[in-house]
């Protein structure tokens, strides 16, 4: 299929401006909770986790890279959240769609209108990875900058792994795989404008991520070291790891950007500048 992007050439190496766009269009029914005093069920990005809704955490990391041309955060119409969290290190537009590739279609669309040309690289990350780290993002720009496809953030498997049959004995173990070509992944995910827009366009809404419409066309994504601790929160337990994470490191990065109610773990100084991104 790679007939379908007639404009990629191993060879080339074009250098191009960063993007991020973050799809915060979905509203995680898996992890859904009642908030304390929130009145409704928040969607699972927008809850709060260590003093802070869960998006400013994955915000602040992506405001400490330097190279980011501009960082989207791509929200379903009508969704305001953010008219009362505005901060000049990222711009919300609603450009979300029914599916996860939709929306990250509409956010590559809604970076062409702001001028990113097809040879800029976006880094396409899951809200809720809200553990992910500035030094993380710039190890996959730095892996990936120079490649011919780009990349993504995974983490090699580490427990042992079982395929399963459901009987009337209930779930039983079928077989154990190899473990030692088998890695999880992550996000960030880091690949040219115009060929993942032209992926997600051919692929469309089969696509569970953006490196899996890039294989389908015939490309194979480079993998970039993770870590354990850029786990997606997509269960109501996840919240507690996701918060005693935040907790150990004091989650003092959001805080300078962005203000706000500190956890009980954090005492260092809020930066003032960075206090225009709390709710008002």
């Amino acid at each position: 299929m790679t007939d379908l992007l007639p404009n990629h050439n191993p060879a080339r190496h074009v250098p191009g401006r960063f993007w991020a766009l973050l799809p915060c269009a979905g509203t995680g029914q898996r992890a859904l909770r009642v908030q304390p005093g929130a009145g409704a069920v928040l969607p699972k990005q927008y809850q709060r986790v260590a003093g802070q809704p869960m998006v400013l955490h994955t915000l602040a990391a992506f405001a400490g890279v330097a190279r980011l041309a501009g960082t989207l955060v791509a929200v379903a119409p009508g969704d305001d959240f953010f008219s009362s969290h505005a901060h000049p290190a990222f711009f919300a537009l609603p450009c979300g769609g029914a599916t996860r590739a939709d929306t990250v279609l509409g956010g590559l669309k809604a970076l062409q209108q702001r001028g990113a040309q097809d040879e800029d690289w976006v880094l396409v990350h899951d809200a809720a990875r809200c553990l992910v780290t500035t030094a993380q993002i710039d190890a996959l720009i730095d892996a990936c900058q120079g490649d011919s496809v780009g990349g993504l953030l995974a983490h090699k498997l580490a427990d042992t792994l079982k395929t399963a049959s459901d009987g009337p004995g209930g779930v039983r173990v079928a077989a154990t795989v190899d473990r030692s070509d088998k890695w999880l992944a992550q996000t960030p995910q880091m690949f040219r404008l115009g060929v993942l827009l032209r992926a997600l366009e051919q692929v469309g809404a089969a696509a569970t991520d953006e490196a899996s419409a890039i294989e389908a066309m015939g490309l194979r994504p480079r993998l970039v070291p993770g870590g354990a601790q850029n786990f997606k929160v997509t269960y109501p337990e996840d919240f507690a790891l996701a918060e005693a994470v935040l907790a150990q490191r004091l989650h003092g990065g959001t805080l300078d950007r962005f203000g706000g109610q500190r956890g009980l773990a954090a005492s260092e100084a809020i930066n003032p500048f960075f206090a225009r991104a709390t709710q008002r």
